[in-house]
């Protein structure tokens, strides 16, 4: 049950992530729910990189996976938003 609120949660996020930072990204609600749940995962692990979550269990808010998604957003756009223009 916990793995599917994951799923539910980490679509909450990555809609809200896409609404926040609007533009051309990887569609559709399977894409958008990893992107939710990749950046809480990034949001947990920069977090406990910098010491702000020191008990083992506890993990980003959601206002930290958001934000998450959306640097997953941003370094998606950096790196492969790019690969589709050519130079004339």
């Amino acid at each position: 049950m916990g793995f599917l609120w994951t799923l539910i949660i980490g679509l909450i996020v990555g809609a809200i992530a896409k609404f926040l930072m609007p533009g051309k990204d990887p569609g559709g609600v399977i894409v958008t729910m990893l992107i939710g749940v990749v950046g809480a995962l990034l949001a947990g692990f920069l977090g406990r990189s910098l010491g702000w979550y020191q008990n083992p269990g506890e993990g980003p808010g959601i206002i930290a996976s958001i934000i998450g998604a959306l640097i997953l957003l941003l370094l998606y756009r950096l790196f492969i938003g790019r690969r589709g223009t050519t130079v004339p």
